[in-house]
């Protein structure tokens, strides 16, 4: 058999989606509830993504934040191995301060990022319903040396009117990738939008020209969420006058 014959297995690279979601006491009931669900339903198409992608394997991480950080699990999983573990929500914290620490000491060749030529930039998704009760400030300056960070996609989705939507711009890096949900239904259809857009961008070989994974995300989100009820895009926030954009969580 000649070299030729042989058939040689090119390894995919990685990229890891990592969800950040705050489980404050405020989250506590509906929130949380269609938070666990959304995602739950979402990962099959994750999974699907990940297996017809010929250029990367997706990974996932959980980070939930109250008082303090914690991951529910120590490492990210491969989409088709993860199983979602039902998040809860208390306590009067949102220690989103502490949550950039811990995720920038994961964005590291000592922590999720093991081998850096066999990765593409992460994709992270923040939620949160309201402000952080730590020193956010510090903790996103620290997050924001890390180079996996500068090239990750970030979008937040703001949970109703009370998140601190100034805070999730500093995070994402613009008002452009935060989007606010007023209801249930605009909820668990934002975080099945973000996630497999998020996903299908980041798990691709970069564009040519001068357009980001994370700007060409947000406009695939903004040109599927335009025409939806009861979700605002970041440049929308605050000028909506449809009964849809106010909260409404009963």
């Amino acid at each position: 058999m000649s070299l030729l014959d042989e058939t040689v297995e090119v390894p995919r690279r990685t990229m890891t989606l990592f969800f950040m979601v705050d489980t404050s006491g405020s989250m506590d009931g509906r929130k949380i509830g269609a938070v666990n669900e959304s995602i739950q339903e979402v990962l099959p198409m994750i999974r699907d993504i990940s297996a017809t992608n010929p250029d990367a394997e997706i990974n996932v991480a959980v980070l939930q934040f109250s008082k303090g950080a914690s991951w529910i699990y120590k490492e990210p999983k491969p989409a088709s191995d993860f199983e979602w573990n039902d998040l809860s929500a208390a306590g009067a914290s949102a220690d989103l301060g502490e949550a950039c620490r811990e995720l920038n000491s994961k964005l590291s060749k000592n922590g999720f990022m093991k081998s850096a030529s066999g990765s593409y930039a992460p994709a992270i998704i923040l939620l949160s319903d309201g402000e952080p009760t730590d020193d956010f400030d510090s903790g996103l300056a620290k997050l924001q040396e890390n180079k996996w960070f500068s090239h990750a996609i970030k979008i937040a989705i703001a949970i109703g009117d009370d998140a601190n939507k100034e805070k999730l711009a500093q995070f994402t890096g613009t008002s452009e990738a935060v989007f606010t949900v007023h209801n249930i239904d605009a909820l668990k259809k934002m975080i099945r939008i973000v996630a497999v857009t998020s996903s299908q961008v980041g798990s691709q070989s970069s564009s040519t020209g001068d357009t980001t994974k994370q700007e060409t995300t947000i406009r695939l989100i903004k040109d599927e969420t335009k025409d939806e009820g009861g979700i605002e895009s970041g440049t929308d926030t605050g000028t909506a006058t449809s009964s849809d954009n106010y909260d409404d969580w009963n």
